[in-house]
């Protein structure tokens, strides 16, 4: 159980700073001229799409129960990967 718990708290962490970014480039994307701000907020509806899944998929492995979490591991990985190299995008978009 205890490999459970870090691993979950590690991944939370990694979310929690990658949320950190989603909010600086809604910051970003507030702050943006009107052209630009559609694409932006497109952006950002598509990172939030990302969020939404691997917070889903962390909270259905923090659920399961005996050794389901294990089987789960793949599932979140992929989950926050794709969230990971959305915001990498996004990134590179919004300078």
């Amino acid at each position: 159980m205890l490999d459970k718990d870090l691993y979950i708290q590690k991944l939370h962490a990694r979310l929690d700073q990658w949320n950190a970014k989603i909010d600086k480039l809604r910051a970003k994307a507030d702050k943006a001229e009107a052209g630009v701000r559609v694409e932006y907020n497109k952006q950002m509806e598509y990172l939030q799409e990302k969020r939404k899944v691997a917070e889903a998929k962390l909270a259905e492995m923090r659920e399961a129960g005996g050794d389901a979490w294990e089987d789960l591991k793949i599932g979140v990985g992929m989950a926050l990967d794709a969230l990971e190299e959305a915001i990498k995008s996004a990134s590179s978009r919004f300078k």
